[in-house]
Protein backbone atom coordinates (compact mmCIF):
# COMPACT_ATOMS: atom_id res chain seq x y z
CA UNK A 1 0.00 0.00 0.00
CA UNK A 2 0.77 3.78 -0.61
CA UNK A 3 1.42 5.23 2.68
CA UNK A 4 -0.14 8.81 1.97
CA UNK A 5 -0.35 11.47 4.94
CA UNK A 6 -3.46 14.47 5.02
CA UNK A 7 -3.36 17.35 7.18
CA UNK A 8 -4.89 20.90 6.77
CA UNK A 9 -1.88 23.53 8.20
CA UNK A 10 -1.84 27.90 8.09
CA UNK A 11 0.39 29.90 6.24
CA UNK A 12 2.91 29.34 9.57
CA UNK A 13 2.56 25.41 9.41
CA UNK A 14 0.28 24.56 12.32
CA UNK A 15 -2.10 21.67 12.28
CA UNK A 16 -3.22 21.66 15.54
CA UNK A 17 -7.17 21.54 16.41
CA UNK A 18 -8.63 22.92 12.74
CA UNK A 19 -11.54 21.29 13.72
CA UNK A 20 -13.13 22.89 17.14
CA UNK A 21 -12.49 25.05 20.08
CA UNK A 22 -11.74 22.12 22.60
CA UNK A 23 -10.69 19.72 19.81
CA UNK A 24 -7.08 19.82 21.18
CA UNK A 25 -6.06 23.04 23.73
CA UNK A 26 -2.80 21.38 24.90
CA UNK A 27 0.35 23.51 25.31
CA UNK A 28 -2.21 26.38 25.84
CA UNK A 29 -3.45 26.62 22.51
CA UNK A 30 -6.33 29.18 21.79
CA UNK A 31 -7.46 28.78 17.86
CA UNK A 32 -9.15 25.87 18.03
CA UNK A 33 -11.87 25.88 15.02
CA UNK A 34 -9.51 27.82 12.92
CA UNK A 35 -10.44 26.11 9.88
CA UNK A 36 -14.23 26.13 9.69
CA UNK A 37 -14.48 29.42 8.33
CA UNK A 38 -13.17 28.23 5.03
CA UNK A 39 -15.25 25.08 4.95
CA UNK A 40 -17.17 24.57 1.53
CA UNK A 41 -18.33 22.51 -1.17
CA UNK A 42 -14.62 22.25 -2.56
CA UNK A 43 -13.45 21.66 0.41
CA UNK A 44 -15.51 18.89 0.86
CA UNK A 45 -15.08 17.28 -2.71
CA UNK A 46 -11.26 17.24 -2.02
CA UNK A 47 -11.44 15.67 1.31
CA UNK A 48 -14.29 12.90 0.17
CA UNK A 49 -11.45 12.21 -2.93
CA UNK A 50 -8.64 11.41 -0.06
CA UNK A 51 -11.10 9.33 2.01
CA UNK A 52 -12.51 7.49 -1.71
CA UNK A 53 -8.85 6.22 -2.50
CA UNK A 54 -8.04 4.62 1.06
CA UNK A 55 -8.01 0.65 2.07
CA UNK A 56 -6.89 1.79 5.50
CA UNK A 57 -6.37 3.94 8.41
CA UNK A 58 -3.38 4.96 10.20
CA UNK A 59 -3.83 7.58 13.52
CA UNK A 60 -1.69 8.20 16.51
CA UNK A 61 -3.01 7.48 19.57
CA UNK A 62 -4.49 11.47 20.52
CA UNK A 63 -6.29 11.53 17.10
CA UNK A 64 -7.63 8.68 17.02
CA UNK A 65 -8.88 9.64 20.77
CA UNK A 66 -10.47 12.64 19.16
CA UNK A 67 -11.80 11.09 16.02
CA UNK A 68 -13.32 7.87 17.59
CA UNK A 69 -16.41 9.53 19.82
CA UNK A 70 -16.73 12.14 17.30
CA UNK A 71 -16.96 10.01 14.05
CA UNK A 72 -18.96 6.74 15.54
CA UNK A 73 -21.93 9.26 16.11
CA UNK A 74 -22.14 9.80 12.02
CA UNK A 75 -24.43 7.43 11.22
CA UNK A 76 -25.53 9.10 7.59
CA UNK A 77 -24.36 7.11 4.78
CA UNK A 78 -23.89 10.02 2.19
CA UNK A 79 -20.61 11.23 4.55
CA UNK A 80 -17.72 9.60 2.47
CA UNK A 81 -15.31 10.33 5.47
CA UNK A 82 -17.47 8.54 8.23
CA UNK A 83 -18.24 5.56 6.18
CA UNK A 84 -14.68 5.09 5.53
CA UNK A 85 -13.54 5.63 9.29
CA UNK A 86 -16.20 3.41 10.54
CA UNK A 87 -15.80 0.41 8.03
CA UNK A 88 -12.00 0.56 7.39
CA UNK A 89 -9.42 -1.62 8.86
CA UNK A 90 -7.93 1.00 11.61
CA UNK A 91 -4.39 1.11 12.67
CA UNK A 92 -2.96 3.23 16.10
CA UNK A 93 0.25 3.55 17.40
CA UNK A 94 0.34 3.47 20.91
CA UNK A 95 1.58 1.66 23.85
CA UNK A 96 -1.38 2.78 26.62
CA UNK A 97 -4.42 1.75 24.28
CA UNK A 98 -4.16 -2.23 24.54
CA UNK A 99 -8.25 -3.31 23.89
CA UNK A 100 -9.45 -0.73 21.04
CA UNK A 101 -13.68 -0.52 21.09
CA UNK A 102 -13.56 1.45 17.57
CA UNK A 103 -14.49 -1.41 15.05
CA UNK A 104 -11.91 -3.23 12.71
CA UNK A 105 -8.66 -1.76 14.85
CA UNK A 106 -5.76 -2.95 15.74
CA UNK A 107 -3.25 -1.55 18.27
CA UNK A 108 1.11 -0.75 16.63
CA UNK A 109 2.79 -1.25 19.50
CA UNK A 110 6.90 -1.47 19.92
CA UNK A 111 8.60 -0.85 17.02
CA UNK A 112 5.84 0.64 15.11
CA UNK A 113 7.82 2.48 12.32
CA UNK A 114 8.79 -1.39 11.00
CA UNK A 115 5.05 -2.85 11.33
CA UNK A 116 3.98 0.03 9.15
CA UNK A 117 6.51 -0.82 7.21
CA UNK A 118 5.29 -4.11 6.81
CA UNK A 119 1.63 -3.05 6.38
CA UNK A 120 3.15 -0.59 3.38
CA UNK A 121 4.28 -4.35 1.78
CA UNK A 122 0.96 -5.78 1.88
CA UNK A 123 -2.24 -5.41 -1.23
CA UNK A 124 -4.15 -2.38 -1.02
CA UNK A 125 -4.50 1.18 -1.99
CA UNK A 126 -3.43 3.78 0.30
CA UNK A 127 -3.06 3.35 3.94
CA UNK A 128 -4.08 7.06 5.15
CA UNK A 129 -2.95 8.83 7.98
CA UNK A 130 -5.13 11.94 8.80
CA UNK A 131 -3.65 14.56 11.47
CA UNK A 132 -1.72 13.02 14.22
CA UNK A 133 0.94 15.40 14.62
CA UNK A 134 3.80 13.13 16.60
CA UNK A 135 2.91 10.15 14.49
CA UNK A 136 3.24 11.94 10.62
CA UNK A 137 6.89 13.85 11.88
CA UNK A 138 8.56 10.27 12.72
CA UNK A 139 7.18 8.54 9.09
CA UNK A 140 8.89 11.33 8.01
CA UNK A 141 11.99 11.56 9.25
CA UNK A 142 11.77 7.93 8.48
CA UNK A 143 11.49 8.47 5.17
CA UNK A 144 8.00 6.07 4.76
CA UNK A 145 5.69 8.84 3.28
CA UNK A 146 5.17 8.16 -0.42
CA UNK A 147 2.92 11.08 -0.93
CA UNK A 148 1.56 14.42 1.02
CA UNK A 149 -2.04 16.11 0.70
CA UNK A 150 -1.81 19.09 2.14
CA UNK A 151 -4.22 21.71 2.33
CA UNK A 152 -2.92 25.36 3.27
CA UNK A 153 -5.54 28.03 4.62
CA UNK A 154 -4.72 31.67 4.52
CA UNK A 155 -4.37 32.64 8.21
CA UNK A 156 -1.59 32.98 10.47
CA UNK A 157 -1.71 31.68 14.31
CA UNK A 158 1.79 32.25 15.91
CA UNK A 159 1.09 29.51 18.06
CA UNK A 160 0.55 25.64 18.13
CA UNK A 161 1.92 22.12 16.87
CA UNK A 162 3.59 22.28 13.27
CA UNK A 163 3.54 19.64 10.46
CA UNK A 164 7.54 20.58 10.01
CA UNK A 165 9.34 21.77 12.94
CA UNK A 166 12.00 22.31 14.26
CA UNK A 167 14.73 18.98 13.53
CA UNK A 168 12.24 17.43 11.05
CA UNK A 169 14.81 16.07 8.67
CA UNK A 170 15.73 18.42 5.06
CA UNK A 171 13.26 16.80 2.33
CA UNK A 172 12.51 18.36 -0.71
CA UNK A 173 9.06 17.67 -2.80
CA UNK A 174 8.11 17.72 -6.31
CA UNK A 175 4.16 18.93 -6.80
CA UNK A 176 2.65 16.71 -8.31
CA UNK A 177 -1.16 18.52 -8.02
CA UNK A 178 -2.46 21.85 -7.04
CA UNK A 179 -6.37 23.00 -6.64
CA UNK A 180 -7.54 26.31 -4.94
CA UNK A 181 -11.02 26.37 -3.04
CA UNK A 182 -13.49 28.94 -3.48
CA UNK A 183 -12.85 30.04 0.21
CA UNK A 184 -9.18 30.55 -0.38
CA UNK A 185 -7.05 27.11 0.37
CA UNK A 186 -4.87 26.14 -1.73
CA UNK A 187 -4.45 21.99 -2.03
CA UNK A 188 -1.20 20.59 -3.02
CA UNK A 189 -0.39 17.19 -3.45
CA UNK A 190 3.46 16.45 -3.03
CA UNK A 191 5.67 13.70 -3.68
CA UNK A 192 9.49 13.39 -1.72
CA UNK A 193 11.96 13.67 -4.68
CA UNK A 194 14.44 11.06 -5.45
CA UNK A 195 17.45 12.79 -3.08
CA UNK A 196 17.89 10.38 0.37
CA UNK A 197 16.68 11.68 3.60
CA UNK A 198 18.35 14.70 4.83
CA UNK A 199 19.85 15.48 1.28
CA UNK A 200 18.83 18.52 -0.68
CA UNK A 201 20.18 20.09 -3.81
CA UNK A 202 21.17 23.84 -3.17
CA UNK A 203 22.95 26.62 -4.92
CA UNK A 204 23.95 30.38 -5.20
CA UNK A 205 23.66 33.24 -7.68
CA UNK A 206 26.39 35.15 -8.81
CA UNK A 207 26.39 38.64 -11.47
CA UNK A 208 28.10 37.75 -14.37
CA UNK A 209 28.42 40.57 -16.90
CA UNK A 210 26.24 42.66 -15.20
CA UNK A 211 23.35 39.74 -14.86
CA UNK A 212 22.64 38.20 -12.08
CA UNK A 213 22.52 33.80 -13.05
CA UNK A 214 22.67 30.95 -11.66
CA UNK A 215 26.49 29.74 -10.60
CA UNK A 216 27.73 27.08 -12.11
Amino acid sequence: MKLTVHTFVTLDNVMQGPGGREEDTSGGFEFGGWLVPYVDDDFGRLVDAWFAEADAILLGRTTYEMFQPYWEQVTDPGDAVAAALNSLPKYVVSNTISNPTWTNTSVLSGNFLEAIDDLKSGPGRELQVHGSHQLARALHDAGLVDEYRVIVFPLVLGQGKRLFDNGAVPSAFTLAGSKTTAAGAVHLTLLPTAFGAGELEVGEFEVREGREQIKE
